[in-house]
């Protein structure tokens, strides 16, 4: 499994054959495992999402929403730069729907705390906390494929992705009153 995960992670079209000579065994002995390349991109994506769940679980998401949407965007940002091979290579591979089925639970994190911030009021209610946290979401994947072409520093990422993901949940001031 990790050597599936080390080659898609290099290479999302990377092949049965690319990843057996990874993890050095030959293609019978991985299609013994795995009957397909859609199997085995599959469940690397599930092995690196239970250990992004291992991650976002421990973030405490009690206290003020802002806190807590700014650790889960630093650490989803992390996460999905150590994924986002991988996620290329779920994307093209599995079945329409088969990544945001997936990506669920993650997601409900991200929009329980989007409404949490909502009904508290310090997140903005003109738009709704699904809208908010798909845009949440290509923020995320921006990043990645601009650190990925060269466009954006990897270290800065992490603090920029917070900031954008912030100032867009964030209750607008208030127009100022026309006489």
């Amino acid at each position: 499994m990790q050597a599936a995960i080390t080659r898609l992670g290099r290479n999302a079209a990377a092949s049965m054959n690319d990843i057996a000579q990874e993890a050095g065994v030959g293609r019978v002995t991985l299609y013994g495992h795995f009957p397909s390349r859609e199997a085995l991109v599959e469940a690397a994506l599930i092995r690196l999402l239970a250990r992004g769940e291992d991650v976002l679980e421990a973030i405490d998401l009690t206290g003020d929403p802002r806190d807590g949407l700014r650790s889960l965007m630093e650490s989803g940002w992390l996460l999905l730069a150590q994924a986002a091979s991988v996620l290329q290579a779920a994307q093209t591979t599995l079945p329409a729907g088969r990544v945001q089925e997936l990506h669920a639970k993650p997601e409900q994190r991200v929009h329980d705390l989007i409404r949490r911030g909502q009904n508290e009021g310090v997140f903005r209610t003109d738009i709704p906390a699904d809208l908010l946290a798909s845009a949440l979401h290509h923020i995320l994947h921006g990043a990645a494929t601009d650190v990925a072409t060269g466009r954006l520093d990897a270290a800065d990422a992490p603090r920029f992705v917070a900031e954008m993901t912030l100032a867009i949940c964030a209750v607008p001031p208030a127009s100022p009153q026309q006489d």
